[in-house]
């Protein structure tokens, strides 16, 4: 009576073994999956080729080791009115910067403030940037595609000028593409803001 079910299970096992070969041998196994950090089960996407990469306007920026997820607008003029009234519904490219996926800086603003109190929580959009340390990844999404960078330094500068562009050195724009994060409190003023500058690694249909 013991014979017959280890027999079985002996059989079973081999069976499934030469199975897994025979899938394995015609490609034919799934493909494998990841895990976030909230439990999803999701597919990790393919990077695009390099030729496939279009420019994009960001609409959203995330950054998961710090908890960033917030909306990215695109204002057309670069007074401080349009900047800052654009800067109350969430971060803000800098018109004349790049946009995803060309060759030099993308310059997305942000505002910070460390008042226990504010009903407008986009005033709070950019205060932990600083927090951003080497290699983290940071996501910046088209309609179309995410774009990824990876941090590649955090400093704290003085604002002297009215122009972020005045402000910030941005990396040399032949050498490669780049996203360069930026706190504001108001245009024109002087202050200091913390500048976080990240390397393009890869873009990915969304």
């Amino acid at each position: 009576m013991t014979k017959r079910p280890v027999a079985f299970a002996l059989t079973f096992v081999a069976f499934f073994a030469l199975s897994f070969a025979f899938l394995s041998l015609v490609d034919a196994l799934p493909e494998p999956i990841s895990t976030s950090h909230s439990g999803v089960v999701t597919h990790e996407p393919a990077a695009l080729p390099a030729q496939e990469v279009e420019p994009g306007l960001p609409l959203r920026i995330t950054a998961e080791s710090i908890g960033l997820d917030i909306t990215v607008s695109n204002p057309t003029e670069t007074s401080d009115a349009a900047l800052n009234n654009a800067l109350l519904k969430g971060t803000v490219r800098y018109p004349s910067s790049m946009l995803l996926g060309q060759t030099g800086a993308v310059l997305i603003l942000g505002h910070s403030s460390y008042l226990p109190i504010v009903h407008n929580q986009n005033y709070k959009a950019f205060n932990h940037i600083k927090e951003l340390k080497a290699d983290a990844v940071v996501s910046v999404y088209s309609d179309t595609t995410e774009y990824r960078y990876r941090v590649v330094g955090v400093r704290q500068g003085r604002a002297l000028a009215s122009t972020p562009e005045d402000v910030v050195e941005l990396p040399n724009s032949g050498n490669g593409k780049y996203l360069v994060l930026v706190t504001c409190d108001s245009f024109g003023s002087k202050s200091d803001r913390y500048i976080v500058t990240a390397e393009f690694l890869g873009a990915y249909s969304i």
